[in-house]
């Protein structure tokens, strides 16, 4: 088996897509490249952010499920989603930018040898951001050219991902003997598996707990997480691998932008294998990507039906000047 290639997507509830744009887009800097629509749940937008141009490893997602309840956080549940930054100096720049646009955060800490920035949005989704100072590995993307924030602070990816769980034992095996990760470090309760050429792209990071109430899906919570591998074929490889291990499995999904694999691999853990392409270029022009309700080919015909359920948004930013903001 070929070992995943790291993180790919982390899919993320939220409260609102509107708010949801304004922040990740004026805020975090990163770059709406495809707006469309669940393809489970045709009037739940399904919103993706990445580096500048979509590549695999950048990019969260986001549902807005009609009529959702809050999530709570607790144990058993991806609880924590990470961004990279290039440098520690890059971390002091978000401090201020965070102060400036009211986001809580924690300031600057340290886990695992990385400087890190634990903040929260207005549904209180957790995040983090995590320098790439002293890290190897997987690479990284490229900032948004045209955002707001000074490309050498820029985000540049996803950073390792946090479960919180009170089944270590078992979760543990499943990572190593399912997934192949190994475990490279601990921290307290706190765990450090790494895939693959490893590194902040391709970390996640366990967290035994047994004592906080069980965590409860709803906006503000993370829905899944998604791991790289390369294409179909390598995809079809996994489904038989899961299969072996009696693994409850969804079989090869075509989501289009990429191939899907989906396995409930412990109690509201829900992890994703996808492929790296064909990736979000395909349907928009680099300039204005994520401008238009983007819909797959098979479900064009459904166009007329789905711009009336889902209420228009404004994400139009290639007409726009965006300047860097220096703190």
């Amino acid at each position: 088996m070929n070992e995943l290639k790291g993180l790919h997507h982390i899919t993320a509830i939220t409260s609102s897509a509107e708010k949801i744009y304004e922040f990740f887009t004026n805020v975090l800097g990163l770059r709406l490249v495809k707006k469309t629509v669940n393809q489970d749940d045709i009037q739940t937008y399904h919103l993706y952010f990445t580096d500048d141009v979509g590549s695999p490893g950048t990019d969260m997602t986001f549902f807005d499920f009609p009529g959702i309840p809050k999530g709570v956080h607790g144990t058993n549940e991806i609880s924590k989603t990470s961004f990279r930054v290039p440098t520690d100096a890059a971390l002091a720049y978000w401090v201020k930018r965070f102060d400036k646009y009211d986001v809580k955060h924690k300031g600057i800490q340290e886990q695992f040898g990385k400087k890190t920035l634990a903040f929260v949005d207005f549904d209180d989704q957790q995040y983090q951001l995590i320098s790439d100072e002293l890290n190897e590995g997987v690479s990284a993307g490229t900032p948004w050219q045209n955002g707001p924030v000074p490309l050498e602070f820029a985000i540049t990816g996803l950073g390792p991902i946090f479960v919180r769980t009170s089944y270590f034992d078992y979760f543990k095996e499943v990572l190593e003997k399912v997934f192949l990760m190994k475990e490279v470090g601990q921290e307290d309760s706190f765990h450090l598996f790494e895939m693959g050429a490893g590194g902040n792209g391709a970390q996640v990071i366990v967290e035994f707990n047994n004592i906080l109430p069980q965590a409860r899906q709803g906006f503000g919570t993370i829905h899944h997480a998604a791991f790289r591998v390369a294409d179909r074929a390598e995809l079809d490889e996994w489904t038989n691998r899961l299969s072996s291990f009696q693994l409850p499995n969804s079989g090869f999904v075509e989501r289009y932008y990429f191939g899907s694999l989906y396995s409930n691999v412990a109690p509201q853990v829900l992890f994703e294998l996808a492929t790296d392409g064909p990736g979000f270029m395909g349907d928009e022009p680099y300039e204005t990507l994520g401008e238009k309700l983007s819909l797959p080919p098979f479900f064009e015909s459904k166009r007329d039906e789905i711009e009336q359920l889902v209420r228009p948004i404004n994400t139009v930013r290639s007409n726009l000047k965006i300047d860097k903001e220096y703190l």
